[in-house]
């Protein structure tokens, strides 16, 4: 046995993953990662009498490349005598039914498929090929898109998005690519290559390519490092999640205002979820600071009681759809109302704003680059902005599809234009990178926004 096969079973028994005996279904794309998985798993079967059936979920989104994929994984699995089940699906129609992005579309249908194959061939466990670089990619993607707990990755061991009964496990998860690739050299395992990993409008992509190689120049040891945060966030927002569902499940109920600011989050983050609304940041705080206060959220309003209980109405009265509005920042301070927002700016002196910090409903933008007047309107199709940190700007519709923004809530979302025409502020979205503060920034426009009253 190498020794790359021993440490895989050493974590399988371990992290009691697998039992003797146990059925499992292994996730196969034929990239390197699910293949090396594969024969892993399949030098390990005979003497743990595992069953292993191998899946491949056909995305279509490759054209050709995607058949061979499929005709690949075939033929490997059949080579190692093992059964290979094969589906493929639509990713691009739900993706636009959904107003999804094409990545979300594609996990949904996977797991689902992985999930519901499992359970016909009476299989309680779903192998996947996620490793250590994954890891470190998924802390860096959330961390940019301010995750909070999210920070926690991965786990060795959950259950399934599409099942709650079926088991996925992650054999793989504290070994490095390098070593994969390692392993499959030696063992001369043959894979395919996706050529969509290497495109750099990806945002996942240029972590791994740009971001990952300069941060390991500063820390070699980035995934070690990167594993022991991960830890520690995923046990603190765990020991947060059990305090608040605890609290939740009482008869009566202690002050809400009284809990700890994390135990809030939680509270709030569940109830969200009972509702099948995403746990947005901006979302819980704006919940979670304002209660008894309705928010406009998906085409109606969501308000939080003094209990903690979170309810979603929809307005029987449809509003009339306001009008763009130019407003001109003349005076020192102002407001103007604009549809179920009300919108406040106000200046200051530039020295000491980059220290400020930030607070919910509120950016400050250098004045000079907004200009003397601003444009407030809805989202339109084939607007172009670039929050801040992103090399180039892109299309709207694409940030709000990647933030799994509906197409009903972004056509409702409030874009403010600066006196140029560039987009410099967009509801629910980061700051722009052109309008942000710089130390040579002299006059700060500081600007708020909330719900307007009903």
């Amino acid at each position: 046995m190498s020794a790359f096969v021993a440490h895989v079973d050493r974590s399988v028994r371990q992290r009691g993953l697998l039992k003797p005996g146990a059925g499992v279904l292994v996730a196969v794309s034929g990239g390197v990662d699910s293949m090396v998985l594969l024969h892993a798993l399949h030098a390990l079967a005979s003497r743990n009498r595992w069953r292993l059936v191998a899946a491949h979920y056909d995305h279509g989104l490759r054209g050709s490349a995607s058949a061979g994929d499929a005709r690949f994984v075939q033929r490997a699995v059949a080579r190692l005598g093992l059964e290979c089940v094969v589906e493929s699906g639509d990713v691009q129609a739900l993706a636009r039914a959904r107003g999804w992005s094409v990545e979300m579309a594609a996990r949904e249908l996977r797991h689902e498929f992985l999930a519901r194959t499992a359970k016909r061939l009476g299989l309680a466990t779903v192998a996947l090929a996620h490793h250590a670089d994954d890891q470190v990619e998924l802390f860096f993607l959330r961390l940019l898109r301010g995750a909070g707990g999210g920070l926690a990755g991965m786990k060795w061991k959950s259950p399934s998005p599409a099942d709650a009964k079926v088991n996925l496990i992650r054999p793989l998860l504290d070994q490095p690519k390098a070593a994969l690739l390692a392993w499959a050299c030696r063992e001369k395992i043959r894979f395919r290559r996706d050529a969509t990993n290497l495109q750099q409008d990806i945002l996942r992509n240029r972590v791994r390519h740009e971001l990952l190689p300069l941060l390991r120049r500063y820390q070699p040891g980035l995934h070690r490092t990167v594993q022991r945060t991960m830890e520690l966030a995923g046990a603190e927002t765990e020991f947060a999640l059990e305090a608040a569902r605890a609290w939740r499940a009482r008869s009566r109920r202690g002050a809400f205002a009284r809990l700890a600011v994390a135990v809030q989050r939680q509270c709030v983050c569940l109830e969200l979820h009972a509702l099948g609304l995403a746990a947005d940041f901006e979302l819980v705080e704006r919940l979670r600071l304002q209660p008894q206060v309705k928010h406009s959220w998906k085409n109606g309003w969501l308000l939080r009681r003094a209990d903690g209980t979170v309810s979603w109405e929809q307005p029987t009265d449809k509003a009339v759809e306001p009008k763009p509005q130019t407003v001109k920042l003349t005076a020192r301070r102002g407001t103007r109302r604009f549809g179920d927002l009300m919108v406040e700016w106000s200046f200051c002196a530039g020295q000491g704003s980059l220290a400020q910090p930030r607070k919910v409903g509120e950016e400050r933008f250098d004045a000079v680059a907004v200009g003397p007047q601003v444009r407030l309107r809805r989202w339109q199709a084939g607007d172009r902005f670039r929050p801040i940190g992103m090399p180039r700007a892109v299309k709207l519709q694409d940030l709000f599809t990647n933030a799994k923004v509906s197409a009903a809530e972004r056509r409702r979302r409030l874009v403010a234009e600066a006196a140029d025409g560039r987009v410099f502020w967009v509801e629910g979205l980061r700051m722009s990178e052109h309008f942000k503060l710089t130390p040579a920034t002299r006059r700060v426009l500081v600007w708020r926004w909330r719900l307007a009253p009903v």
